[in-house]
């Protein structure tokens, strides 16, 4: 391990298993889907773009980042983008069967 420490990828993975442990702070919306939703795909959107941009730090050579850092940022984008793919695949799912109801 080059530029690693072991210790200090260690340290930040605990650092985030307690982050993502961590209960989400209440929000200011009243309950409305259509913002919560929102809400959660801006975030999604924001942790791919995090990650891109440092993709491409990393690739330009800036010493700052790390491809430990690079590769945790890019897993936390796709696991994001897929969790986000199966809430969009269970609700394509509920309205099919709510369409699908007879009055």
């Amino acid at each position: 391990m080059s530029d690693m420490n072991v210790n200090q990828v260690l340290a930040q993975m605990r650092a985030m298993s307690i982050e993502a442990g961590a209960k989400p702070q209440p929000s200011d919306t009243s309950g409305d889907f259509a913002a919560m939703l929102k809400q959660s795909i801006d975030a999604v959107n924001n942790t791919q773009q995090t990650a891109s941009g440092m993709a491409k730090s990393f690739e330009m050579g800036q010493s700052d980042v790390s491809l430990a850092e690079v590769m945790i940022a890019s897993q936390k984008a796709s696991v994001s983008f897929q969790a986000m793919l199966q809430v969009r695949n269970k609700l394509v799912d509920a309205y099919k069967d709510v369409m699908g109801m007879s009055m």
